[in-house]
């Protein structure tokens, strides 16, 4: 079943209620905020990579509290292990039994700090989680619940004593952005509620965790048509044909498009994508997966002008989309 113009209508109104709600605590950051809560209702994960201090806790616990769920914080250090973040099976000799104790891992909105601080071997241990929605202990699987985000960051100054991502785990985050420091007007908001130290704490939900995992499940139905589809598979392939790439956008990173997509058409009270919803989000859905030749990255070559030059280059469908 299709979503239908008074579901996207009613989307896009609950989509803004959500967004002013977590920008009482986040201020000044209206598209930061649509981008996160976009991925939260595309079931994806997100990458910030942003100096400390620009609200990135604040912001994982504001969009817990908007949607009525739980929060976590894993601080990545080197000698972080893989069940400090999954969990760890205890005998317990009073019922002489092994019993499961969940690590912070199992929360509605995860926050991994300083991610490329752990070491590879903790790192792939959030991997499955964040590919699988589950955790495997000891043949046991534990499923991680709906919904479901990682918000992990990196540090873009500070680089010794880390481990650069893998491509293969970059390509699993569906959004790489940042936060950025705060407008004037918002900066002077912040100092004169300086007594305040945490303004998550005021945030009411306005939506239940069930309604979320709802309004992600209506996305999915959003109506997209093959000419844009084709649209997304030709870019992709104009990414890896690229002469300063080495690889570009993944088959994984065009379903990553796509759902995006059809939640950022429903977002603007649309019941099907255009080409423009591609365009507006293939900065932060794409250049994260690309891979560059050394060469052409010596020379000067980004992610970012590649992206541009693709987007230039591949005519995109003419005849507007609309849901039958």
């Amino acid at each position: 079943m299709t979503m239908t113009a008074e579901q996207a209508e009613w989307f896009a109104e609950t989509f803004e209620k959500l967004v002013g709600n977590v920008g009482q605590a986040v201020l000044g950051k209206p598209h930061v905020v649509k981008l996160i809560l976009t991925a939260m209702l595309a079931e994806g994960h997100v990458l910030l990579e942003d100096a400390p201090g620009t609200g990135k806790t604040m912001l994982a616990r504001s969009l817990a509290a908007t949607v009525q769920g739980t929060n976590s914080r894993i601080q990545f250090t080197p000698d972080l292990l893989p069940s400090d973040v999954t969990g760890i099976t205890i005998y317990d000799q009073k019922r002489q039994n092994f019993e499961f104790h969940k690590g912070p891992i199992f929360a509605n909105v995860v926050l991994a700090d300083e991610i490329n601080r752990a070491s590879p071997k903790t790192q792939s241990a959030l991997l499955e989680v964040m590919e699988e929605s589950r955790v495997t202990v000891d043949g046991v699987t534990y499923e991680a619940g709906r919904p479901f985000m990682v918000i992990a960051t990196q540090n873009p100054i500070e680089q010794a004593g880390t481990y650069r991502l893998p491509e293969a785990q970059l390509d699993r985050f569906l959004i790489k952005t940042s936060i950025g420091y705060p407008d004037l007007a918002s900066t002077v908001e912040l100092l004169g509620g300086s007594t305040t130290r945490d303004r998550s704490l005021a945030l009411k939900p306005i939506i239940t965790t069930a309604a979320v995992t709802d309004m992600a499940d209506l996305a999915t139905t959003n109506h997209t048509d093959t000419a844009v589809l084709e649209y997304v598979s030709h870019l992709c392939d104009a990414t890896r044909t690229a002469e300063e790439t080495r690889l570009g956008v993944s088959v994984r990173g065009a379903l990553a498009m796509v759902r995006a997509a059809k939640v950022w058409a429903a977002v603007h009270g649309r019941n099907y994508v255009l080409p423009d919803d591609i365009k507006e989000l293939a900065p932060v859905v794409w250049t994260h997966r690309f891979v560059m030749d050394p060469e052409a990255e010596f020379a000067g070559a980004t992610p970012e002008a590649v992206l541009k030059r693709v987007l230039a280059e591949v005519a995109a469908p003419q005849q507007r989309s609309v849901a039958v």
